[in-house]
């Protein structure tokens, strides 16, 4: 999601509980409140906000859902929610289709014939583009992220029913020390890597954890969905239709 994007959550869970008499989010400004202290921090595209800058924000629900809008932007950068897709395909480069068509399997890996450790080895591979990185693989479908609100995925990430029976301190830890994860930072070839770091990333959730792991509102704006999902909305219907990509290099993540 872009910064305005961004600060547009940050806003709507501030404002949330009226505590926001107005935003100047346009232009980067600052947010400006009655009864609550609270700035937007001011980062780029590659970049995440410390922990020590949400401080400001004296009260500890909306701080704490300002620290998951900010971890954010790594859930939803194309190089994490790629592998979090809605459907039994994996998307590669900014949320393009998968090539070769390979599909989920029963285990998350693959079908037979095209199992994803067929291409993608324990390391970026930089002669043909291929990523890899240990346990290459999808998130499971109850952890599908593409199409979904942050406060959805916040909701998600926290539900033991669909998480694989994590606790919060387990996802802190997945967070901070994952090596597939880690994989998001180092991508090789020419795929842009995420937000920070995942020394940052980790540092975010834990601060989330700790002020109450508490959700951002649902905002259907917020929501990042593939390339190839084509949005058509009439008077009456909306519609996604399908189709498939036929501009990629090698498979890629």
């Amino acid at each position: 999601m872009s910064p305005i994007t961004h600060r547009h959550a940050l806003a709507l869970a501030l404002t949330a509980g009226g505590f926001i008499s107005s935003c100047i989010m346009a232009g980067g400004g600052p947010v400006t409140t009655t009864n609550v202290d609270a700035v937007m921090p001011k980062t780029s595209d590659d970049a995440l906000a410390s922990v020590s800058d949400f401080a400001v924000i004296t009260d500890q629900a909306k701080r704490s859902q300002a620290l998951f809008i900010e971890a954010g932007k790594v859930l939803q950068h194309p190089r994490c929610i790629n592998c979090h897709p809605n459907d039994d395909r994996p998307r590669q480069r900014d949320l393009e289709t998968h090539v070769p068509a390979v599909l989920r399997g029963d285990d998350d890996h693959g079908i037979v014939g095209l199992r994803c450790d067929s291409c993608h080895q324990m390391q970026n591979v930089q002669g043909t583009k291929v990523p890899g990185a240990p346990k290459w693989g999808l998130a499971p479908l109850s952890m599908a992220w593409q199409g979904k609100s942050l406060g959805e995925i916040c909701e998600q990430l926290k539900d033991k029913k669909r998480n694989g029976g994590k606790t919060l301190e387990q996802i802190v830890d997945h967070t901070a020390h994952d090596v597939l994860v880690a994989w998001g930072w180092t991508p090789g070839a020419d795929r842009e890597p995420a937000p920070g770091t995942q020394q940052a990333f980790g540092a975010l959730f834990a601060a989330w954890v700790e002020t109450g792991a508490h959700c951002p509102p649902h905002d259907p704006t917020t929501a990042v969905f593939p390339a190839d999902a084509i949005m058509k909305t009439s008077k009456t219907t909306t519609t996604t239709t399908t189709t498939t990509a036929t501009k990629a290099t090698g498979a890629q993540r």
